[in-house]
């Protein structure tokens, strides 16, 4: 077993006011996606500007926060919505969903695809590789908050969270995903996309790779406690949702190829 690394969530204290690691780290994924968009952006083959990455960055931003929120509450507790609708907008009290941030993101960047005059499409596969970064922080920050953390563990690697009830020891299944989802998955994004590929298949890339990471890190974190398994005894909300991502992944990606051959010939 090791030690869990006892950090403060909350990273800095002015006064009343805290700010919480996790916030940071959206914080960070935000700015590492303004980098590298501006990166993109100099490409010929980028549907925008340089200095049009700041803009495209406000609509992710409100897609990220008004999806994930809404997607936490209609697709983790929709129960307490029926209760009392207007905890939808108390994000004071966290809970975030990346499914339900993804389709905020994507009704987004319809927007702002409308708005630059370009193809939905375009300006998804412009977006899928600057992603992973923000998720992987995102993790971290789950870790350090000492949430959703993994099922109970013999391996040497376990921890036990202090904010565990049960005090069990732990994967630290929060990591995994910042490895998966974070590092790994950036890393085939970028390189899938450094060469210039059929439009749309970035984008299935992005959907399938993370829909296959999180149907597998799924074996290892624990189900939330007022879900727990939706289905046969072991299928989880997260597996139940990744999996229409992984078959739209593939569509996506055959589809771009068969329309490019098409075209091609």
């Amino acid at each position: 077993m090791i030690a869990y690394p006892r950090i403060d969530p909350v990273a800095i204290k002015l006064g009343p006011l805290k700010i919480h690691w996790y916030g940071l780290m959206y914080l960070g994924g935000f700015l590492i996606g303004w980098w590298l968009g501006r990166r993109r952006a100099r490409r010929t083959d980028a549907p925008l500007q340089p200095d049009q990455v700041g803009d495209l960055l406000f609509y992710v931003a409100a897609g990220v926060i008004l999806g994930g929120r809404a997607g936490y509450v209609l697709l983790y507790n929709f129960p307490r919505f029926l209760e009392d609708p207007l905890w939808l907008f108390a994000v004071w009290e966290g809970g975030m969903a990346f499914h339900g941030g993804l389709i905020g993101v994507a009704v987004a960047l319809l927007a702002y695809a409308r708005k630059l005059g370009c193809r939905w499409f375009d300006l998804t596969d412009f977006v899928a590789p600057l992603v992973p970064p923000g998720l992987g922080l995102g993790r971290i920050g789950n870790f350090i908050g000492g949430e959703l953390w993994g099922r109970e563990t013999s391996a040497p690697w376990g921890m036990v969270f202090p904010t565990d009830p049960e005090q069990l020891v732990r994967h630290p299944s929060q990591l995994y995903q910042a490895a998966l989802e974070g590092v790994l998955l950036f890393a085939v994004l970028w390189w899938f996309s450094a060469k210039p590929r059929p439009r749309m298949a970035v984008s299935g890339a992005l959907l399938l790779g993370y829909g296959l990471q999180r149907l597998l890190v799924e074996l290892f974190r624990q189900p939330d406690a007022h879900i727990g398994f939706d289905l046969f005894g072991s299928i989880t909300r997260g597996q139940l949702l990744s999996t229409p991502m992984v078959l739209a992944g593939i569509l996506l990606v055959v589809l771009a190829y068969r329309n490019h051959h098409r075209t091609a010939a």
